[in-house]
């Protein structure tokens, strides 16, 4: 917990919300894959809250010891109806998909995968990566846009600087800097560093619902204590918060945007709008990939004007795509 004083009444507990909307959200583990996969900690989605904005993955990993876990081993697998955002602290990725973008991940660089209406890509730790640390966040597209053509953009954000503290705002605008990236609704995402001891204090977009996620050291939000490797969720109205480092230096991410305004089905990778448009992405691509029977009716259940294959193709000699896991035994409820 953070060294940073504050009034016990209020610091940020796991179990609620605090008098200003404020609630942290606790992670979860899960293996990514394998059996001697790389753990991550999971902050969204989870039952309490679906989206942050637009925002509605994130997984925060490491600093994992690639000789003894293997690091990042995730084979060619698919997505509709999102954006992936990559952004590392320590360690090096490659990134191939089926739109031809063949790019590497590094340390204060973003990139950013467009699934639109279908995308299959791989990412692998390089040979190189003895310690692999940093998140993968998702933002689901807007009914508007989400059937757009698939692409990738790489944006390497110039910091921001003051007395303790640094900001790279890699999507949006933050503390006057801001990123070309294109997003389909108004979003921001940051990272933060602080020296031990800074206050910091920034000016928020009051219609933007915000996200701050604390990796490292002891960090108080607006007086409040928030626990390392959880997601401090703040409400829409707020035009501005403050972050103070304890003993120990901060880096912070720092995600947010409009209200979606939207429900939205994910499973497994895929983002749609009912339960019978999702069980259509996993048949086409259980169908590209060789695997499984047919689902009568499954090419029926949407008409967006995708190619085929959906999923686009790969140069041979990759390794095996991941099939789908099997569908819930449930019905698939819209959440937002």
């Amino acid at each position: 917990m953070s060294n940073t004083e504050a009034v016990p009444a209020e610091v940020l507990c796991e179990t609620g919300t605090d008098r200003e909307g404020i609630e942290l959200l606790e992670p979860r583990d899960v293996p990514l894959g394998g059996v001697r996969a790389m753990t991550v900690r999971r902050t969204l989605p989870q039952k309490r809250r679906s989206l942050i904005g637009a925002w509605c993955f994130l997984d925060h990993y490491g600093p994992d010891n690639v000789e003894a876990t293997g690091g990042m081993r995730v084979a060619r697998h698919p997505h509709t109806g999102l954006q992936t955002a990559s952004w590392l602290f320590t360690g090096e990725i490659e990134h191939r998909d089926s739109a031809g973008f063949h790019a590497l991940v590094r340390p204060g660089e973003l990139n950013l995968m467009t699934a639109g209406r279908g995308i299959s890509h791989s990412e692998f730790s390089t040979p190189d990566t003895t310690v692999l640390h940093g998140a993968q966040l998702w933002i689901a597209l807007p009914d508007a846009t989400r059937s757009v053509e698939p692409g990738f953009e790489h944006y390497r954000p110039e910091p921001v600087a003051g007395e303790g503290w640094e900001l790279r705002v890699f999507l949006g605008e933050l503390a006057g800097s801001s990123s070309p990236v294109k997003t389909h609704t108004a979003l921001v995402g940051a990272e933060i560093l602080l020296e031990p001891g800074t206050r910091l204090g920034l000016e928020l977009d009051p219609a933007f619902e915000h996200g701050i996620l604390l990796d490292t050291g002891d960090l108080g939000l607006d007086g409040r204590e928030v626990a390392t490797d959880h997601l401090a969720y703040l409400p829409t109205g707020r035009t501005g918060v403050v972050l103070e480092a304890g003993e120990r230096a901060v880096r912070a991410l720092l995600i947010g945007g409009e209200p979606l305004g939207e429900q939205i089905v994910m499973w497994w990778n895929f983002v749609g709008r009912s339960h019978e448009e999702v069980v259509a992405y996993r048949a086409a691509w259980q169908a590209e990939i060789g695997v499984g029977a047919p689902v009568p009716g499954a090419a029926e259940a949407y008409d967006d004007g995708a190619p085929v294959p959906r999923f686009g193709t790969f140069p041979p000699g990759e390794p095996a795509p991941w099939p789908a896991p099997a569908l819930p035994t449930v019905r698939m409820r819209p959440r937002g």
